[in-house]
């Protein structure tokens, strides 16, 4: 008797039938392939479900991609928001304007300042002020010193995506650096809360200007070992030359905007288009790429950081004196004055206390920055409380995570990783 005939027999009793789990006949194995297999509408049998997060490494934070895997090849791409939605929009009805400012902090975490400097330029637009010189010059540092922090972050975690670890350690080293400035300038390092609406929370400490001048000067040490460590690495080139490439028509299409449209050859940036902060004044250059693929991405985040540097020294170089808030009753007098002088501490008292506040006009308001991600809007409706009516944010996480089924399809597992990282999508700002 054969093993499979003794098998076979062995497992039942002399008489029964021979039956398989559903207590049907077992006919064999050519009768079960035969069968017919009840699958999910537009599966394959060889497809596969994968989860890519929202709990994963290479997500960076709780991101979800639902894949339909053919082997290794992406057949179907879903992207999909939620895991950490917190409804900020929401609370922008129940605080204050200036309250509000820290919960932006927490929505592009990796560039906090810049966050708080674009709500606070929309409020001001919807109040018709402008703050004075030296703030402004104070806020377009703070923005760029963001942005050279989270571009040379985001470049070294592209390269720990793809198994580069060291770059992303240069990259980490330099960014603490720059938080150190954060530090020093509002006493926060990630959530930094520093603007206020018509002005700053504080004025430049002396040794900021230092601080950053020491950062800069070895800024471009930095990017020249990293693109020493990249650039020219065979692995890293064929894992991100001719990867998820998107044209600038899909770009545009898509509401693309910031380095990624940038690298897809989407010539357009709002500090040079509609200039704000007095960016008019400062000598900076718009790059861009051709390619549109994960490699020119890369190198566009290496150009802006560079390009920022310039920016950051042009400021340093004539920073100007005087006040820091604008003159009237929207800033937060200062607290000396508030102990000594009652005028101010009628003000504070105006401006802090529960149902006052700054009292903007009633109307609406469209302002946006070019953050380190892209067009950073904020769409503000007054009623004329102390509190928005109503706050939308347009954040350019959103509309960037919204390519990735059309940029990834048909791609291998490990070059939508490459997709990913090369995006800098952050959960916070996606999911507000």
């Amino acid at each position: 008797m054969s093993p499979a005939a003794s098998y076979s027999e062995g497992s039942h009793s002399e008489g029964q039938p021979n039956l398989d789990s559903e207590g049907q006949p077992h006919l064999g194995q050519q009768a079960f392939s035969e069968r017919s297999i009840s699958l999910e509408p537009g599966l394959d049998e060889q497809d596969m479900v994968l989860n890519f997060g929202p709990q994963h490494p290479a997500c960076h934070g709780t991101l979800r991609l639902v894949l339909t895997m053919d082997g290794e090849k992406a057949r179907k791409i879903e992207p999909e928001i939620g895991f950490l939605h917190t409804g900020f929009e929401k609370l922008g009805e129940s605080r204050t304007w200036n309250q509000y400012i820290v919960v932006t902090d927490r929505m592009n975490y990796l560039s906090a300042m810049s966050n708080n400097i674009g709500f606070a330029c929309a409020v001001e637009e919807l109040l018709g002020i402008e703050i004075p010189p030296r703030a402004q010059a104070i806020r377009v540092l703070m923005a760029e010193m963001s942005r050279i922090s989270d571009h040379i972050l985001g470049i070294g975690l592209q390269g720990m995506d793809l198994g580069a670890f060291t770059a992303m350690l240069w990259a980490f080293i330099e960014r603490e650096k720059a938080y150190d400035v954060f530090e020093l300038t509002s006493g926060g390092r990630l959530t930094t809360s520093y603007t206020r609406v018509g002005g700053l929370a504080f004025d430049l400490p002396e040794e900021v200007p230092h601080r950053c001048r020491k950062f800069l000067d070895r800024l471009e040490d930095l990017l020249e070992e990293i693109e020493g460590m990249l650039s020219h690495n065979r692995i890293f080139i064929d894992r991100t030359k001719g990867v998820g490439v998107f044209t600038k028509e899909q770009a545009i299409a898509y509401g693309w905007s910031g380095p990624v449209a940038r690298a897809s050859g989407l010539d357009r940036d709002l500090r040079r288009d509609r200039p704000y902060l007095g960016y008019e004044t400062y000598d900076f250059e718009v790059t861009t790429q051709s390619e549109g693929d994960v490699y020119a991405r890369y190198k566009q985040r290496l150009a802006e950081t560079r390009e920022a540097g310039k920016i950051c020294r042009q400021v340093l170089d004539r920073m100007p004196s005087g006040p820091i808030n604008a003159i009237g009753k929207v800033t937060l007098p200062d607290r000396d004055e508030v102990y000594t002088k009652m005028e101010s501490l009628i003000q504070h008292f105006m401006l802090e206390m529960p149902g006052h506040g700054v009292k903007i006009p009633l109307g609406e308001v469209y302002h946006a920055t070019e953050s380190p991600n892209g067009e950073l809007g904020w769409y503000l409706v007054s009623d004329g409380s102390a509190v928005p009516y109503r706050v939308r944010v347009r954040p350019p996480s959103f509309y960037h995570f919204q390519s990735m089924p059309e940029m990834s399809q048909g791609l291998l597992l490990g070059d939508v990783v490459a997709n990913m990282s090369s995006m800098n999508v952050i959960a916070g700002e996606l999911d507000r």
